[in-house]
């Protein structure tokens, strides 16, 4: 049977999963049933993709990742090494808790850094930006860069990926020389 994707010849795609077209998935994977992942995605080494998680276009997952049902991506999600996703709040292995799973979006461009663990049940905003290490314990804004334990806001990237200093509420990004203001602390980017 011809696809639409590369898969390495070690990893593991099981039946009823989507997968969209130039998509590329590496060594030792696993993409679980029911999950649907777009186009142009490169899922990296070493990565699992439990059921029913839904990644949007080209997200980009490197090695070591495991995003668990209850998870869904938007279109330029970037994951990066060894983060991973939780989806129970109170786990033990003796209780069955896979009726309690909780969702987590990760909205449009967002980047997430290596190591960074995302409690969940929290959402990250479109284009946020979660430092390496970083534990998510709540929402965060559209645009908004956090780092630690717990994740603390310190600051506003742009979609570029680069920080945003506001002055008299507006900030341009020095690479794209879009615009963005900030009102009631929320950022938007100038049309």
């Amino acid at each position: 049977m011809e696809t639409n994707y590369f898969a390495h010849p070690t990893a593991v795609i099981d039946d009823g999963s989507e997968i969209g077209q130039g998509t590329k998935i590496w060594h030792f994977s696993h993409i679980m049933p029911g999950c649907k992942i777009g186009e142009n995605c490169n899922i990296g080494q070493n990565v699992v993709i439990s059921p029913e998680v839904i990644l949007g276009k080209n997200v980009k997952i490197q090695n070591n990742v495991s995003v668990y049902t209850g998870v869904i991506c938007d279109d330029d999600v970037f994951l990066g090494p060894s983060c991973v996703f939780t989806n129970v709040t109170n786990p033990r292995s003796a209780i069955k808790r896979r009726d309690e799973y909780l969702k987590t979006h990760v909205g449009k461009g967002a980047s997430i850094g290596a190591n960074a663990t995302i409690v969940c049940g929290h959402d990250i905003g479109a284009y946020a930006f979660i430092g390496a290490g970083a534990v998510v314990t709540k929402h965060i804004p559209d645009y908004a860069l956090v780092v630690g334990n717990p994740a603390k806001q310190i600051g506003w990237m742009s979609e570029y990926g680069n920080r945003l200093t506001f002055v008299n509420g507006r900030a341009i990004c020095h690479e794209s020389q879009q615009e963005y203001i900030l009102e009631n602390n929320v950022v938007k980017k100038i049309k």
